[in-house]
Parts: C-alpha cells; sequence; structure tokens
C-alpha cells in the first residue's frame, strides 16, 4: 500500500467520509481508554453528513487523503482552537496526524493564532505531547449522560 499523504482543504464531498471518520475513530480507535459505553454516548451514531459539512466548513478544516481515500481531517479556529481531530482507526500510527497537523499549526501562525488549544482525548493527548503541547487541566465531561474524561491542552506558538 503506497502511504503517501496529501492534505488539502475540506470539500463538501468530503462530509460522508468525515462523518464515517468521526463514529470509526471513537468507536475503534478510542477503544483503548474508553469504555463501550463512554465511546457509544460519545458517539451514538455516524453524525448526519449534512450537518457534519456544515460544522467543517464552519472553520478551516484540512483533510488528509492516501490512496484516494479520506483517512483524516483536523479543523483549526482563527483563535488556535482545534475542535476536531481524526483519523481512521487503520492509518493511526502512519503519519497522518502529524500531516494534517503541521498543515493546521501552519495555518494557525498565518491567522495570527499566539496558542494552539484543544479538549483531547487520551488518544489526542498523547499525540499532541509529542508535538510539544501540555496539559493544562483534565477535565470530566458529560456526553448523554455518562462521564469521559478529557484535557484541556495548548501549546505557546512563536
Amino acid at each position: 500500500m503506497n502511504n503517501e499523504i496529501l492534505v488539502r482543504l475540506f470539500e463538501v464531498a468530503d462530509a460522508d467520509a468525515a462523518a464515517q471518520i468521526f463514529y470509526d475513530a471513537v468507536r475503534i480507535g478510542a477503544a483503548e481508554f474508553y469504555d463501550e459505553a463512554q465511546r457509544a454516548a460519545w458517539a451514538v451514531d455516524v453524525p448526519d453528513s449534512d450537518v457534519w459539512r456544515d460544522r467543517l466548513l464552519a472553520q478551516p478544516t484540512f483533510v488528509a487523503i492516501s490512496n484516494a481515500q479520506l483517512v483524516g481531517y483536523m479543523t483549526i479556529a482563527a483563535d488556535g482552537y482545534i475542535d476536531l481531530a481524526f483519523v481512521r482507526p487503520d492509518r493511526i500510527g502512519t503519519g497522518v496526524a502529524k500531516a494534517l497537523y503541521d498543515a493546521v499549526e501552519a495555518k494557525a501562525i498565518e491567522l495570527g493564532a499566539s496558542r494552539l488549544y484543544s479538549e483531547a482525548s487520551y488518544l489526542a493527548k498523547q499525540f499532541f505531547e509529542r508535538q510539544g503541547w501540555v496539559v493544562v487541566k483534565p477535565q470530566i465531561i458529560e456526553r448523554h449522560g455518562v462521564k469521559l474524561t478529557n484535557f484541556v491542552m495548548e501549546k505557546l506558538l512563536g
């Protein structure tokens, strides 16, 4: 398999694949860190493509393409907030997240952000720490009545 990764901006036609990646990343990719009830509360079902499309179009979103398939995506707001960062479970550890992250960090600097920040899952926390991020604080959030731990994290830029 050719693992070449192309990073580009999100397009409307990416919505279905992006919604499925979210669902699979939570339900399969996060299984090491969250139990079945937590993953089911986080991703009840595959998100509606129109809703997901609108959410991804509302902010700069970079997608990773490999072998003509969408394999991950990451958003970046003008103030440096990363809202969504998901990689297809079978591509975790293959450079997809790093390729997306490099594009997102460059865009944040271009937009004049002084820092990057996010509310990261256990899996994302490990990745962000390798990129020089620090944990500001752990927090407990609730989804559909189920408690999950994530981490407020940041990286100062410049």
